[in-house]
């Protein structure tokens, strides 16, 4: 049997950071997702209710990749309190051509940072104003650090607007992406994101809508990211309504477990499968952005095709850097 690599969450930092490659290789995973004959299995994910925690499971084999992961995703959102992190969880990557294990992957989470960060800068790119230069953030954890760092990636962003619903992490948050990235970075009410910014993005685990079909300006870009089960929501169900145009990852994803749930479970979505998916904006199918006023929303629920497309990267960086452990299994 070949050699198993064991990559660290160290090894991969090393080898895999968010930059424009990242985000080309998601791009790419996306319209891959649209013109290839792809195999993605519905999410398997379960909640834990007594711990506030949630799992999800997700792969996908893509032709034109050798390579297909599985991820195993713990969210565990209470974990904070007992100074441990909210994400963790690990990929395994089999050779797509004999289904050997070729690497084992202990990101804890980190690879799924980069490549849900990397989907936000995506959606951007292609919804977005181009002048867009105002960022704001709902949530103040990880996620929304490298959110607000993924927009700069792909817009010319010059100041941005922070919300979380604790006021000090919100600040941290701020004061953390300023020095880091260089702009001048607030904090404010969900009223004062919403008023401020060209763009928005949600990083939140929410059970309640944040943003509502009032708060919402002629040119904006909205990107919810948080909506990835049946018992989230950041989006009123009137938003979607008042939208230009709705993009999702996945169709029967954002049905199910994503931001069109609560608007068809309101009736204030009647014809969900009209909808675009991302992908087929990138691969020119469908049509995105038309005007300058154009209201525009995506909700990204986080798809097999993003890990599979991550995880081949970070192999291919590893196996050349000469990264990790092998070991027999």
């Amino acid at each position: 049997m070949p050699d198993i690599k064991i990559l660290t969450e160290a090894d991969l930092r090393r080898v895999i950071k968010l930059d424009a490659d990242a985000v080309s290789c998601i791009e790419q995973a996306f319209h891959l997702l649209t013109t290839k004959d792809v195999v993605m299995p519905p999410i398997l994910s379960f909640h834990v209710p007594e711990h506030n925690g949630e799992v999800d499971v997700k792969t996908a084999y893509v032709p034109g990749i050798d390579s297909f992961a599985i991820k195993m995703s713990p969210g565990f959102f209470d974990n904070p309190k007992l100074g441990l992190p909210s994400l963790n969880g690990l990929m395994v990557l089999f050779d797509a051509r004999t289904g050997i294990v070729k690497g084992v992957l202990l990101d804890n989470g980190y690879l799924t940072d980069v490549r849900t960060a990397a989907a936000g800068a995506v959606a951007a790119k292609h919804l977005s104003r181009e002048d867009s230069k105002v960022a704001g953030i709902l949530g103040s954890g990880i996620q929304a650090r490298l959110q607000l760092e993924a927009l700069t990636l792909v817009r010319g962003i010059e100041r941005a607007v922070i919300w979380g619903r604790d006021g000090e992490k919100a600040a941290e948050c701020a004061r953390d992406c300023s020095a880091h990235l260089g702009i001048e970075v607030t904090t404010g009410s969900i009223a004062d994101v919403m008023g401020a910014a060209d763009i928005v993005v949600t990083t939140t685990p929410s059970g309640t809508p944040l943003i509502s079909a009032d708060t919402l300006r002629p040119g904006q870009h909205v990107t919810a990211m948080g909506s990835d089960a049946d018992y989230k929501t950041e989006l009123a169900p009137d938003v979607i309504p008042a939208a230009t145009l709705f993009v999702c990852d996945r169709l029967s994803q954002s049905i199910k477990q994503g931001e069109l749930r609560p608007a068809i479970a309101a009736g204030a979505v009647t014809d969900p499968e009209s909808y675009s998916e991302l992908g087929q904006i990138i691969a020119g199918q469908r049509t995105g952005r038309q005007s300058a006023s154009d209201i525009t929303i995506a909700d990204l629920t986080g798809t097999g095709v993003q890990d599979t497309a991550i995880a081949t990267l970070a192999g291919e960086r590893a196996t050349a850097a000469g990264a990790g452990t092998s070991i027999q299994s």
